[in-house]
């Protein structure tokens, strides 16, 4: 029995790991001042009702590719919000 659950629960693992993942950004695609003031606007309304607003020092461009990743859905953005706002954080980003 305890080797049908373990062989069930590394096969669910598994199963898991090679479905589909959200890649929404892989790196800038807006660059226009309007398309950057949008992202300003999405970062600054979505992401501050949940916490206080990250330094976009705080990641570099790969570090906010996995953060918004993890975050986009959480905040409910759909792709191009989710664009936009990488693209304002890389744009500010010292990094």
């Amino acid at each position: 029995m305890k080797k049908l659950v373990l062989s069930m629960i590394l096969g669910f693992a598994f199963m898991v790991s090679c479905g589909p993942k959200s890649t929404a950004v892989s790196g800038p695609k807006f660059t226009s001042a309007e398309h950057l003031a949008q992202g300003k606007t999405v970062f600054e309304n979505s992401c501050n009702r949940c916490h206080k607003l990250p330094d976009p020092a705080k990641h570099d461009d790969q570090g906010w590719i996995k953060t918004l990743s993890r975050m986009a859905p959480k905040a409910k953005l759909n792709d191009e919000q989710h664009q936009m706002v990488y693209d304002y954080l890389i744009s500010v980003n010292k990094k």
